[in-house]
Parts: structure tokens; C-alpha cells; sequence
């Protein structure tokens, strides 16, 4: 932002001074820079029209952000937006998932569509006013419309939001329209049997839903509440915040201890609950593993009662981000709405590089001028949807970042989508590609945020294609960012059928015990999909399988199935929640010390101390005593090479460190 201002020196510099104090409440200022030049004579404050030359500035556009107190009061003050569902001002509303182009003005968005009538006009035109040059303005009468489908027959306005209201509580499911693409909302009671009707129309048959609750009090009443998570709550983000439960509500988070619950963050969220005392499952709309639903057409092919939308296109598809506070910090678990695209700033120089992720949970990240862009949330890029998508985020990123790519990063693993995604880039565009060892990556990115020059890391994860082609997942190494070295790691164990290892948790604790544990293997026939014969088959398996792993999360999903607690994964990460889950009610009853040769952590000794006293002891109690297992022997490696090479820092990431 370019300002002149005239006045004497010390007025100026009260003006420089208020400017950092008094900033609108969502501006972040990075630096100012100051010049004094000969006067001009001003005698108006004027805002002029932004210059369409691109720049290459890191400051491109805000993230979509919460509606602010001042519009839910205009909302019930106001006689043009009284109960207007897409009140907005300057501090809040749409942005990032609106804008087309850059610069942001109206006409490079999604609102090009809605012609301001005279009062808005004026607003929009007056410096005075909370509305000045807010790009989302509108009101019944001159913005977007909404509607509701329900059994061929179309309510328009406020009759389509209390109707909604009304279908809520009668039991009904609602695919609403949000920022950044389709919810499907049911209510969510005690009795539970609207949310288990839902789980069959979406395929999800333990994956946690998503709450949201009218306030903090509904939320108290349901989960427990620390100031900070309230914080985080009540935050313009209005995040996804995992709270440890308090009451049950059946099929919402089954087997697990706790809910991810959100507070309403637009204006139709705040509409829906003035009718409505029960929390609602609010669920990104979409199948299992494709994108979110941002369109009319496509949600018509969801199998809903009644749908609730409105006229204002979605440019780009956003999904609700996650956090979750651990050990007095808040941490991300999904990075999105409300922070994308808001840069990290990261203490190296480099070239502008682009890096597109690995396989699962993906995001692409470019590197520019010491910040860090990362895309939305895209997911998981096996399905050519999300590989789509993922494509189309950075093309858009690239337009709104003036971006050329110098140098392009990938995963290691020859065979993930996205690496073959970058070697194209690469040829096409002829720069160099870098290939990352993926546990090195989540290491670096821990390192990197820290400040770091050099650490110890402890990568514990699902799977990461290894420089030795194993495949990886609890690694102890040395990284100082451009290198690293393996230090020490989980045992390898077979991962007999490959993939199907981690659908099924019970055929990597085959891997692991064999023969020890066909009996029990036996007796969990209903399991497979194949009964006896597949089980036949898996031990066979066993003794020929030449895929090796020592992957935590492989190992986590095999002590899940031994506790039966989970034997078929259904949703990404499921048997290590579900086994954390009892651990939160357990106790460390085995108290094993770490067994480590060459560097590499005993964990066969650990399934087999676990299955030896599973008939005498408590789930909770040997699901705590395996974690506590693996998080000893981990920081023991960790701790003894760090002494070694006279490093300070330990680092922690990795799907498992959720």
C-alpha cells in the first residue's frame, strides 16, 4: 500500500506511529519503508483506483475471514440488512475463495455479477464509513439471493433460512452452501439417528464428523473448554478445534475422545441458529477422498432432503481448518480457510520454488522472497479429481503471485502422481527438480519454522518411500536442512499385500508376529473379505513378502488390532486415533525398557509383551504402555545422538505426531 501524506514532520510521524497502533484489526504490517519528498498541495483524501501492473509483492490478497460483531448487529439493526444472510464489511467476510485476479477490486471477483444500489454506493464511496472500498458489500436489495430446494418446490430469502431451520429439527440432512463449498448438516441429538443416516448417504462409516455449535455455552455443554481453546474458538478464523468430549453423541466421533467443533463464521450460520438449540454436524460435502463440493450442478447428485444455496459463484473450493492445542501450543492439523492465502515467513533466501507435496493430505507451497504460499487444503491426489485441483490451485496461485518457477520439488517416490506432475513441469519449463526424501521433508518444514540451521529429527509417519526403496516411517535423523542422515529407526517389519496392509491393520500385525498369532488371526475370519482362504493366503504371504516397513503408523495400526479396537481402516489414521483414544484412559502397566541394537528400536518385542498379557490386562492400560514404548525409545535414540554430535535441538513431525 502506497500513502501520501502532507503536514509537518512531527504530525507525520505521530501519523507513522498511529498507523502501527491503530491499524484496521486485520491489517498485519511486515515493514515500512519512509521517503520525504517536496509537498503537492493535497486537499482531499482520496483512495485511488488500484494499478493493474503485476508486481511481485508478498502481500497478494486476505484470507476469508469470520463475520465481525458489528455485522451480526447490523444484521438485527439495520433495516436493508435486517436477517440479510450475506452481510459483510471491510474486517470481514469472503476473500480469498471470491477473487479471480488481481488487484482486488470488485470486478476481479465473484461480485461482479451484483450491481451496488445507491446506499451501498454510498457507503462503498465514503471514507468515513465501516463499508469504505469493501469489496463484498451488498444488501437485500442489490446482492446475492438465496434459495432453498426442497421436494421440487424453490423458497427464496428469509422464508428459505427459517424453513431450513425448521427442516434441521424435524431430522432432515441439508447440503448448505459456505465459503468455500458445500456442508451437509444434519442435527446432532442424543439419540443419533439422523447422523447415522447420514453416514450411509456419504459412505463414511466411522470418519468424525465436524460439529458446530451456536456459542462457547452450547460448545461447554458438549466438550471441555480451556481459555486458550476458547481463544482459538472465538478467533476471526473461527477454526475446527478438537476438544475433548464431554457428553456422547452417537455416530459424530465414534471411538474417539474427542469432537472437532467450529462456531458459525457467516452470516447464514448465525441466521440457521437463531431457530435451532442443537449442535449441528457440519461436514465438508463430499465423497470419501474427493474434493469439496462448490457447485449447483454437482451437489444435486448428493443424496439430501432439501438443498440451501445462494447466486454468488465459489471461484476457488476451500475446506474449514483444524487445530488442535498439545502441550501448551496451538497446532495446526489442517491448514485452510482462514489462513490460506496468508504467507509463512521463512529465514532463508532461495529461488522461487514451487513444491507440489507428496501423496496424501497435499498441499503445494511456493517460495518467494523469504515467504512461504501454501494452497488450500487439496487432499489426496490418487483420485484425478484432487489431482485436478490441485493443478488448478497452482495456476492460480501462480497468476496471483506473478510466479515464474526456477526450480520445482517433489516426494522421492517415483511413483506418487505429483512426482510425475513435476518432472513434466520440469521438462516443459527445462529448470531443475528436486526430489525429497519424505521424512527429510517433514523434518526441514519443522526446522524451517523454527529457525533452525541443524537438528536431530524424529519423522514418525505412515509411509515415505526410503533412500534404500523400504519403505519409511519411523526415522531418527540429522538433517541441516539441504542434507540429511539416517541415524536410527523402527524395526522393518513385512507388510504382506502391500496397500492392503494399511486397510487391513491385521495383516501388518501378521507381518510382525506370523505364525505366532494365526489362532487369533483365525478367530477374526469376519474381517476379511475372503474369510479362511485370504487368511491362508496372508500367512503364505508372510513367509515370501519382500516389502519391508518401519513405518510407525504401520506399527500403531497393528497394536490397534491386537487390542481389537480396530480392524479395518476406514478413514485415514483411524486405528492410531482409535488406539490414542484409549490410551488417554490408560496408564503405562508394562513398563518396558527400550530395546535398541545398531540404532534400530525392538518392536517386535513390544506386539509380543502386548499379546502376552492382552487377556490379563486392561486395553487402555497396554495401549498407553505400547506408546509410551515407542515415544521412550524414539528420544532415547534422539537424545543419545544429539550428545554425540553436540546438537541442541530435537524436532518432531510426521502423521503420527498429530
Amino acid at each position: 500500500v502506497e500513502i501520501e501524506v502532507e503536514g509537518d514532520k512531527k504530525t507525520i510521524e505521530i501519523f507513522i506511529k498511529k498507523l502501527k497502533e491503530e491499524k484496521p484489526p486485520l491489517a498485519e504490517i511486515n515493514e515500512i519503508k519512509v521517503e520525504y519528498r517536496k509537498e503537492k498541495g493535497y486537499e482531499d483524501f482520496i483512495i485511488r483506483k488500484s494499478k493493474d501492473a503485476k508486481g511481485r509483492n508478498t502481500s497478494i490478497i486476505p484470507p476469508d475471514i469470520s463475520i465481525c460483531n458489528e455485522c451480526i448487529e447490523d444484521m438485527e439493526k439495520q433495516k436493508r440488512r435486517k436477517n440479510y444472510f450475506f452481510t459483510t464489511c471491510t474486517n470481514c467476510g469472503p476473500r480469498f475463495t471470491i477473487i479471480k485476479r488481481l488487484p482486488y477490486d470488485r470486478p476481479n471477483t465473484t461480485m461482479d455479477e451484483f450491481e451496488m444500489c445507491e446506499e451501498c454506493k454510498k457507503e462503498y464511496t465514503n471514507p468515513l464509513d465501516r463499508r469504505y472500498h469493501a469489496q463484498t458489500i451488498a444488501c437485500k436489495r442489490c446482492g446475492p439471493k438465496i434459495f432453498l430446494e426442497y421436494k421440487n418446490e424453490i423458497f427464496e430469502g428469509e422464508e428459505a433460512i427459517w424453513k431450513s431451520s425448521a427442516l434441521l429439527k424435524e431430522g432432515k440432512i441439508i447440503a448448505i452452501k459456505g465459503i468455500g463449498g458445500y456442508h451437509i448438516a444434519c442435527i446432532a441429538t442424543e439419540e443419533g439417528k439422523e447422523v447415522k443416516r447420514l453416514r450411509k448417504i456419504l459412505g463414511r462409516q466411522q470418519k468424525p464428523f465436524a460439529l458446530m455449535a451456536k456459542d462457547l455455552q452450547m460448545v461447554k455443554k458438549i466438550a471441555y473448554v480451556s481459555k486458550e481453546e476458547e481463544k482459538i474458538l472465538s478467533s476471526y478464523i473461527k477454526p475446527i478445534v478438537l476438544l475433548n468430549k464431554k457428553i456422547e453423541l452417537p455416530y459424530v466421533a465414534p471411538g474417539l475422545h474427542n469432537y472437532g467443533i467450529m462456531l458459525p463464521y457467516t452470516g447464514l450460520h448465525i441466521l440457521l441458529f437463531k431457530e435451532i438449540d442443537s449442535p449441528l454436524v457440519m461436514t465438508s460435502a463430499n465423497y470419501p477422498g474427493l474434493p469439496i463440493i462448490y457447485d449447483e450442478e454437482e451437489i444435486k447428485g448428493m443424496k439430501v432432503d432439501a438443498i440451501l444455496f445462494y447466486n454468488r459463484k465459489i471461484w476457488q473450493r476451500c475446506d474449514d481448518s483444524i487445530m488442535r492445542r498439545v502441550a501448551g501450543k496451538n497446532l495446526l492439523i489442517r491448514r485452510s480457510r482462514g489462513f490460506v492465502p496468508t504467507a509463512i515467513k521463512v529465514a532463508m533466501k532461495t529461488r522461487d520454488i514451487l513444491a507440489v507435496g507428496a501423496e496424501e493430505n497435499v498441499t503445494a507451497c511456493f517460495l518467494l522472497n523469504q515467504h512461504a504460499f501454501l494452497t488450500q487444503h487439496i487432499g489426496h491426489v490418487q483420485h484425478l479429481e484432487n489431482l485436478e485441483f490441485l493443478k488448478k490451485a497452482i495456476e492460480h496461485f501462480s497468476n496471483l503471485l506473478n510466479f515464474s518457477i526456477e526450480a520445482i520439488a517433489c516426494d522421492l517416490h517415483p511413483a506418487f502422481l505429483t512426482t510425475r506432475y513435476a518432472e513434466e513441469i520440469a521438462e516443459e519449463k527445462d529448470i531443475e527438480i528436486f526430489r525429497i526424501q519424505h521424512h527429510h521433508a517433514h523434518v526441514a518444514k519443522a526446522m524451517a519454522e523454527y529457525g533452525l540451521e541443524e537438528a536431530i529429527g524424529i519423522a514418525i509417519d505412515g509411509f515415505g518411500y526410503g533412500s534404500d526403496a523400504k519403505a519409511w516411517g519411523g526415522e531418527i535423523l540429522f538433517s541441516n536442512i539441504a542434507e540429511y542422515e539416517r541415524l536410527g529407526h523402527l524395526q522393518y517389519h513385512k507388510m504382506p499385500g502391500g496397500d492392503k496392509a494399511t486397510q487391513y491393520p491385521i495383516r501388518m500385525l501378521a507381518g510382525i508376529l506370523g505364525n505366532e498369532i494365526a489362532d487369533f488371526i483365525y478367530e477374526k475370519e469376519y474381517v476379511f473379505p475372503h474369510g479362511k482362504n485370504e487368511i491362508e493366503v496372508i500367512l503364505k504371504q508372510v513367509e515370501k513378502e519382500k516389502l519391508l516397513t518401519s513405518s510407525c503408523g504401520r506399527l500403531l495400526d497393528a497394536i490397534s488390532s491386537l487390542l481389537d479396537i480396530c480392524h479395518k481402516m476406514d478413514y485415514e489414521g483411524e486405528p492410531a486415533m482409535k488406539l490414542e483414544s484409549k490410551a488417554k484412559k490408560g496408564k503405562d502397566v508394562l513398563k518396558l525398557e527400550p530395546i535398541i541394537k545398531n540404532n534400530v528400536i525392538n518392536t517386535k518385542y513390544l506386539v509380543e509383551q502386548i499379546w502376552e498379557n492382552s487377556s490379563k490386562l486392561k486395553k487402555e492400560d497396554l495401549a498407553y504402555s505400547a506408546e509410551e514404548y515407542i515415544a521412550k525409545s524414539l528420544a532415547e535414540i534422539a537424545m543419545e545422538k544429539a550428545d554425540e554430535k553436540g546438537i541442541n535441538n530435537i524436532v518432531i513431525s510426521g502423521g503420527c505426531a498429530y
